[in-house]
């Protein structure tokens, strides 16, 4: 079991503890759960799938990165896979306060960068921002997905964000967890072709500024995420912020980056370089690569 799952579980009632412990001690565990363990969880807890994922949530949360809060998020995103997504906050000491990661974006983000194609139901440990709100809108699950909290009764995000401003006020129909690709040619070594990967299936409607970021550990291990663009813009997630959503929650540690590849639609309105090379900076990564895509 990851260390940082130790004090969560032992908050665990005695019978989720027995049924979670070799879910919790497989080496291959990364944060996700399967339909299938997750229905055998239910089974041998004797829980439905919501009082499941809400009980959950201290593991969730047990994966914030919080330097400078101190205030820990989780966030469990329920795909219609049956699958189950962890995710939490995340901060970065030295960076802009705007480059954090909010935990419902980075169960969210977790899904998305895992296969899934559309999300049932987002279990959090606190109501949802409007930032949030905002983000989980440009979803394809619109506003019929379920958001459930503890003490409260499952609501839709329609409930929560009525009146809602999103991608059909600007004509777009092809929504965030959509199968997209570009055609980007792939080249070069495995970290800047994870890059290119990444950008081919990031999510930019509004600007077309397609872009992926790809991280390197010094264990050789890459983590890429993708660029997921918002009809509302400031809610929008960078690429680099997804990778590190993918590095955190796969076990891995943020200060440990020794090379990253930005990859990034050419001469395109919005570019990703200068922030993510702060953010880097800030993390102790200053060996940046940067990739300009053409179709």
């Amino acid at each position: 079991m990851h260390p940082r799952y130790t004090t969560a579980f032992e908050t665990l009632t005695p019978r989720l503890q027995a049924a979670l412990r070799p879910v919790l001690e497989d080496p291959q565990f990364t944060a996700i759960l399967s339909a299938q363990t997750v229905s055998q969880l239910t089974a041998d807890t004797g829980l439905d799938e919501n009082a499941l994922a809400l009980a959950l949530l201290p593991l969730a949360a047990s994966c914030a990165v919080t330097p400078l809060s101190a205030f820990n998020v989780g966030a469990i995103a329920r795909g219609t896979s049956g699958n189950w997504y962890f995710g939490a906050n995340m901060e970065f000491r030295g960076a802009t306060m705007q480059q954090t990661v909010h935990a419902e974006q980075s169960a969210i983000t977790h899904a998305w960068l895992s296969g899934e194609k559309k999300l049932a139901a987002v279990t959090v440990n606190y109501t949802p921002c409007g930032h949030c709100r905002q983000f989980m809108n440009e979803l394809n699950s619109g506003g019929e997905l379920v958001l459930c909290l503890p003490g409260k009764p499952p609501r839709t995000l329609a409930d929560y964000l009525p009146d809602a401003f999103g991608p059909a006020d600007l004509q777009i129909s092809d929504l965030l967890m959509d199968d997209q690709t570009q055609n980007f040619p792939v080249s070069g070594d495995a970290l800047q072709q994870a890059a290119i990967r990444a950008a081919a299936k990031s999510y930019a409607p509004y600007s077309s500024a397609y872009s992926g970021v790809a991280l390197m550990t010094s264990n050789g291990t890459i983590y890429a995420g993708r660029y997921a663009e918002n009809a509302a813009y400031n809610p929008s997630l960078p690429p680099l912020q997804s990778a590190l959503i993918l590095l955190n929650l796969q076990g891995g540690n943020c200060l440990d980056i020794q090379q990253a590849v930005l990859a990034e639609s050419e001469q395109a309105a919005v570019s990703q370089l200068a922030a993510t090379r702060a953010t880097l900076a800030a993390l102790g990564c200053d060996q940046l690569r940067e990739v300009s895509l053409s179709l």
